[in-house]
């Protein structure tokens, strides 16, 4: 799909997407550890949240801003693969742990290692293909979200259920149960995916208004984004709002299934995981392709699609929990899924293209944050809480998932919209990538 390329810039993104697949594999593979975490350590629901979202989250979201600023003055690969070692080090300690307080600690230590992959990433990958193609390699990066996301559910599965049976044990640590071994196979193969990362050739800056490694000043970049508000608050904005209904969808819809229509989570969770997989892949790569074409007239091109994605969302994301069948409602996920991918690499592409070099790791990172913090911090308890306090119980789970697709999509579109004036004009300025 990038033939037209140079042959370091395909490798680079070929290394890049295992990395991104492997982080959330690493990061998910939880999701179906549940009941024997719960059992081995005898928490609550609740804690085992606090342990699966928050001590994750905070990490990966607040250090994902300084390590984008030194991204944006050092060695982006060596930051990618110094995280890529660490993240994986701090899985497979998960699976060595004998303590709740102790997991709490290594799941805060994935965050801060996987803080390191995506804003030094997005950068390499903007100095290493030129504007027109950045949104299919955006794309093709963010296919690590879907294919990693569904892998995650497929993966520990087997896993667990191949070792289910049988006695482990390690030297110098002991007996190991299944959840612990889960998380050890699936660590290991990132010190494989980290040794790659050394293999790719740190590309020179483009578009820098200053000297190789020398930074903007942080007085600097916040002066430069409020000048250009308008165009961040778009961006973000839009981008925040869509990862609220996008969270809140992917992590309520299976238990919308179960509740809905008596289903078992062992057959609707893989079904809803493969639609992830293909539905999602198949999204990411249009959406970066559709931006692409768009470019050749548009220099709002990469907006365009975040706002289409958005508009088109509204329909499937307000039906899909309304739908009177099991199957309705999978068939439904469909559009769901695939929109919820085809958005995120655009908007990537849209903050590279219009910002300084030696601000785009910075920049990425802003996006990152805002997108984890609003998406992961409100998108799911924002659906408990209409269930619980508003809504009347634990039967309108569908209800609730409407009503966020119904404010949510509009308000990213409306949002989105505004901001296209904004990137238009970015687009005369001498800083903006123009399609080479």
């Amino acid at each position: 799909m990038l033939s037209n390329t140079e042959p370091r810039a395909r490798w680079a993104l070929t290394v890049l997407l295992l990395a991104y697949i492997l982080s959330f594999i690493d990061r998910n593979v939880m999701a179906i550890l549940v009941g024997p975490i719960r059992k081995s350590f005898d928490i609550s629901d609740f804690q085992y949240g606090l342990l699966h979202g928050l001590a994750f989250t905070v990490f990966y979201t607040v250090l994902g801003l300084p390590i984008g600023r030194l991204a944006d003055r050092r060695s982006r690969r060596t930051i990618i693969g110094v995280g890529v070692l660490f993240w994986s080090v701090m899985t497979c300690a998960c699976g060595l742990v004998r303590s709740y307080g102790g997991l709490f600690t290594t799941r805060m230590g994935v965050g801060v290692g996987e803080a390191a992959l995506s804003p030094p990433a997005h950068s390499l990958l903007s100095d290493l293909f030129p504007a027109n193609l950045l949104p299919r390699a955006m794309s093709i990066f963010t296919l690590g979200i879907t294919i990693g996301g569904g892998m995650a559910y497929m993966i520990g599965g087997w896993v667990l259920g191949a070792v289910d049976d049988t006695d482990w044990s390690l030297p110098l640590v002991g007996s190991l149960e299944p959840w612990q071994l889960t998380f050890i196979l699936v660590g290991l193969p990132g010190f494989l995916v980290g040794a790659l990362v050394w293999t790719i050739r740190e590309p020179k800056r483009r578009g820098r208004g200053r000297a190789e490694g020398e930074g903007a000043p942080v007085r600097e970049v916040l002066r430069y984004f409020r000048a250009h508000a308008r165009l961040y608050g778009s961006i973000l904005g839009s981008v925040s709002m869509l990862s609220v209904l996008g969270y809140g969808t992917i992590t309520w819809y299976v238990e919308m299934l179960i509740r809905n229509f008596d289903a078992e989570a062992s057959q609707v969770g893989p079904k809803f995981g493969w639609i992830f997989i293909i539905a999602g892949s198949v999204g990411a790569l249009t959406g970066g392709l559709l931006a692409e074409r768009l470019s050749q007239r548009y220099a709002d091109a990469n907006m365009r699609v975040v706002l289409l994605a958005a508009l088109l969302w509204i329909v499937p994301g307000i039906l899909g929990p309304l739908m009177p069948t099991q199957q309705g409602a999978l068939w439904m996920a469909v559009p769901i899924l695939f929109l919820m991918s085809s958005y995120f690499g655009p908007a990537i592409a849209a903050l590279q293209v219009s910002t300084p070099n030696e601000m785009r790791a910075l920049a990425s990172a802003l996006l990152l944050f805002a997108a984890n913090l609003f998406g992961l911090g409100l998108g799911p308890p924002l659906v408990g809480a209409l269930t619980t306090h508003a809504l009347g119980g634990d039967d309108t789970l569908h209800i609730a998932l409407a009503v966020i697709a119904a404010v949510f999509a509009p308000v990213a579109a409306a949002t989105a919209a505004w901001g296209l004036p904004a990137l238009a004009k970015k687009g005369d300025s001498p800083l903006f990538l123009h399609p080479s």
